[in-house]
């Protein structure tokens, strides 16, 4: 059996820890950060969420559950890629939390996913959430002037 790797990327966005967590739980923020991807939810913990959208002329749908909501500081979910060639079991899905803290007119923020199972998988998927919280960064910085 391998061992499981934690994926891990950070960024500091110039905005409160408010507007950090409304971009990321409002779909229409979430669609201009997250590769045109519909997100639908209520954001409570328990409840399900579920990705919708195209991504190289591929249609997906992603699944999970909201596993904690701590506003302002802590959104985890559990996450399964429709795309990602492993099929639809428990032991296939992701942890993915987004820990927001804030400094001053600063928010740090770290997103992590686990149950990564190669270093290939690791830096395919490192690299794309630091994509996707560079351009965070620019949707919650341009609002925010």
């Amino acid at each position: 059996m391998t061992d499981k790797l934690l994926a891990r990327v950070s960024i500091t966005i110039n905005a409160s820890a408010v507007k950090v967590w409304k971009a990321i739980t409002t779909p229409e923020s979430i669609k201009k950060y997250l590769m045109g991807t519909t997100v639908t939810t209520n954001w409570k913990e328990g409840s399900p969420i579920s990705y919708e959208g195209e991504y190289k002329g591929k249609k997906y749908q992603d699944k999970g559950v909201i596993k904690k909501v701590d506003p302002g500081r802590v959104l985890q979910s559990t996450y399964w890629s429709s795309m990602g060639g492993k099929e639809d079991r428990p032991e296939n899905y992701n942890l993915v939390t987004y820990n927001l803290c804030e400094d001053g007119k600063e928010t740090f923020v770290t997103l992590t996913q686990d149950n990564v199972l190669s270093k290939e998988e690791k830096e395919h998927v490192t690299d794309n959430w630091a994509s996707v919280l560079k351009k965070l960064k620019e949707v919650v910085e341009q609002s925010s002037n």
